[in-house]
């Protein structure tokens, strides 16, 4: 298998589906709908519903039942990002290289399409689930997985708020991002999974998986923010510190924490080895942990 290969064809296919849910028609809110596509569209690296179709195949070839719970998802990370950026949160003025929304458009409008992003999420599950009755107690179950990750991902960025220029305990910190980047990350495995069919055994053996990457995926975030390129970041470097955020970087030092992330990946990669086709979870890990940007 040829990772890079495969991460192409998988985030390709759902940049491509994203573009049938983007709104050009006239109408007054049209701006609204422009807000939802420039962030919607801004690129990424589709980085959890390529977790929820490489998790499915692990079980099933026919990936296409999950499509619309992978497309849902970046629409609700998108969400979260938005609303991440403004003002009263982050008040970042930039994100993947291009002006934040609230920035490019206004904060009201950055507000109301993060929330329309979210709720557009919710309604193309029910629409399959309406439309497709085919496998709906699986559907029903992978939907509870979304909300869930989304009241824990909300859960997360409130203590990230709230603690801002505090010193927090271990505990709290590891609390904070094994839900505010993580619990999405979770739900995408979990959802994948579930859809397949997957056994429960194979569900908790994936869950960890999926802690374990998540953990890494803001571990690794930290240490961008401290010694990043801001160019391939595509947003300012050092941030994070400015404004006395306890990240793992200042919580630990940058040697310590890169000795953490090492250790982390090596469990996510030890939990996903008795499967036979998990190369591609395998190689995933690696690339959170040893990503640029």
């Amino acid at each position: 298998m040829d990772f890079k290969n495969e991460l192409v064809k998988k985030s390709t296919l759902i940049n491509r589906e994203l573009e049938k849910y983007i709104k050009n028609d006239e109408c007054p809110e049209k701006v609204l709908n422009q807000s939802m596509e420039y962030s919607l569209m801004a690129g990424g690296k589709r980085i959890r519903p390529v977790l929820i179709l490489a998790s499915y195949e692990l079980f099933k070839d026919d990936f296409e039942k999950v499509l619309p719970f992978a497309i849902a998802m970046e629409m609700i990370h998108t969400f979260s990002l938005i609303h991440d950026d403004l003002p009263g949160i982050d008040n970042d003025d930039y994100r993947r290289g291009k002006l934040t929304n609230h920035k490019k458009f206004n904060e009201a409008t950055a507000i109301l399409a993060g929330d329309n992003l979210l709720n557009y999420a919710y309604n193309l599950i029910i629409n399959d689930i309406i439309n497709n009755g085919e496998d709906k107690d699986k559907k029903l179950q992978a939907l509870k997985e979304l909300s869930f990750g989304v009241d824990r991902m909300i859960a997360g960025e409130y203590v990230d708020t709230e603690f801002e220029g505090k010193e927090i305990s271990s505990q709290y910190l590891e609390y904070m991002h094994e839900n505010k980047t993580g619990a999405l990350i979770k739900a995408s495995v979990r959802i994948g999974a579930i859809m397949a069919g997957a056994s429960q055994t194979d569900i908790e053996m994936l869950t960890f998986y999926a802690d374990r990457i998540g953990l890494a995926f803001q571990v690794k975030d930290d240490i961008l923010s401290e010694i990043g390129d801001s160019k391939e970041l595509g947003k300012p470097v050092g941030n994070d510190r400015e404004r006395g955020k306890c990240t793992y970087t200042t919580k630990y030092g940058l040697e310590k924490a890169q000795e953490m992330l090492k250790s982390i990946t090596e469990e996510a990669i030890s939990a996903v080895s008795e499967f036979n086709n998990s190369d591609f979870l395998k190689e995933l890990a690696l690339y959170i942990a040893n990503r640029n940007k």
